[in-house]
């Protein structure tokens, strides 16, 4: 991708980010921030449901827009409920999708990337990416229960910067500190571009 086009991207994403974080702080119930937030969390699922026949996601896209619609019917505008319940949401059926790889008899999904990718696999590495599957299924789960306990404990606009602001960095960071640690500890895996975890990513059906 060229420095301009990712330079865009980057820029683009940033400034969802800030106008998603001021939108819940200070704007939670406002029918824009409803459309800002939940928008794009339901329309690529309407999509992978209708168009790729993803049934899980065209039932979490029904689920999500009924309940939007008996939320705004009922007259209830307190949305901070349903923010928490969509990015716990996400990152439960993220997880759910690295640890049902896990099971017996199953390839573990980044296992199953990774041997798209790479022309030698050892075992070795068939071991490290099986270690990192489970260990983005741990990710996952912190993330849900950081949001619970400071949805409980801490006031709103602190929940609002964590979803918005610091679960893309902690995301981020978890994708850098592993890069760096994956080959120091395993050097025989080969340099690959992000376009080509993409298309395994999509090759693999996920």
């Amino acid at each position: 991708m060229p420095h301009w086009r990712l330079l865009a991207v980057a820029a683009a994403f940033l400034g969802y980010v800030l106008l998603s974080w001021s939108l819940m702080t200070w704007w939670p119930n406002s029918p824009w921030a409803v459309v800002t937030l939940l928008g794009p969390v339901i329309v690529p699922l309407l999509v992978a449901g209708v168009v790729k026949g993803h049934r899980l996601a065209l039932a979490g896209a029904l689920l999500a827009v009924a309940l939007l619609a008996g939320l705004l019917y009922t007259g209830n505008t307190d949305m901070d409920r349903l923010y928490v319940l969509q990015h716990a949401s996400i990152h439960a059926l993220l997880g759910w999708g690295f640890a049902v790889t896990l099971r017996p008899g199953a390839t573990p999904l980044i296992t199953l990337l990774a041997e798209r990718i790479h022309r030698e696999f050892t075992p070795a590495m068939r071991a490290y990416t099986r270690w990192l599957t489970g260990l983005w299924v741990g990710y996952f789960v912190a993330m849900i229960v950081v949001s619970f306990a400071l949805y409980l404990l801490a006031p709103w606009p602190w929940w609002a910067f964590f979803c918005n602001v610091l679960t893309p960095l902690a995301a981020a960071l978890f994708f850098a500190v592993e890069h760096v640690l994956r080959y120091w500890r395993h050097p025989e895996f080969e340099r690959v571009s992000l376009a080509q975890v993409v298309r395994a990513w999509r090759a693999s059906g996920h």
